[in-house]
């Protein structure tokens, strides 16, 4: 069975990032026992100057995209009807704000020294702890809550927090995948040679990883 590698580029405070992974997750389920896959995250600072404090996510939005009240309103129930379709809870009245997620993704650096399947389950709680019940990514007390919840030591993670680790992995691999070419996110990257780009549908992630595996 030929094992295909997976680098999922993106960032947790992403919709379309979430509805992408709960996508492969739903893809990778139908081939197992057929195809094996590697899967790790990496980076990607939608907001990366954002203070603390986040931002309004109407106005930011707003302001980023040029939205109206009515393509915001009718972009967010599109986005929970997709997550509904594939069992992730999107609560778009408590997701009411945008955060910095820099220090998530140290975390989730950290997770990853730990085993693949740790990073995949800190990642999967940040995604629920935003788009589920609207907190803040960027809130130390809540970090370790989750590191906790997945069964991460939190005296670990908390000196992760308290110190520089992992900053500089961090902006080193968001500066590779940007030179690479992805500016957007969710960027799938199969074997280091196929990129799959936005959340696409379970089918599509299944066929595009059954024939990367039939090459070999």
């Amino acid at each position: 069975m030929n094992t295909v590698k997976i680098d999922f580029v993106s960032d947790v405070v992403c919709p379309w990032c979430a509805i992408g992974l709960s996508a492969l997750e739903k893809a990778m389920a139908q081939l197992a026992g057929e195809v094996a896959v590697e899967l790790r995250f990496h980076p990607f600072e939608l907001n990366p100057q954002m203070g603390p404090e986040g931002e309004s996510i109407e106005e930011h939005l707003v302001a980023k995209y040029g939205m109206s009240p009515q393509q915001l309103a009718e972009s967010q129930e599109q986005i929970a009807q997709r997550g509904a379709a594939l069992a992730f809870h999107f609560d778009m009245d408590k997701r009411d704000r945008i955060y910095n997620t820099f220090d998530a993704h140290r975390l989730l650096a950290w997770a990853q020294t730990l085993g693949n399947d740790h990073q995949l389950a800190l990642k999967k709680a940040l995604l629920a702890a935003y788009f589920g019940q609207g907190q803040n990514p960027g809130d130390h007390s809540l970090l370790l809550a989750l590191c906790g919840q997945v069964g991460l030591d939190q005296d670990q993670a908390k000196a992760v927090l308290n110190s520089d680790r992992y900053a500089e992995q961090v902006r080193q691999e968001e500066s590779l995948f940007q030179q690479r070419g992805i500016n957007a996110v969710p960027a799938v990257v199969l074997n280091d040679k196929y990129l799959i780009s936005g959340g696409q549908s379970v089918d599509y992630y299944a066929q595009a990883l059954k024939q990367v595996a039939a090459e070999g």
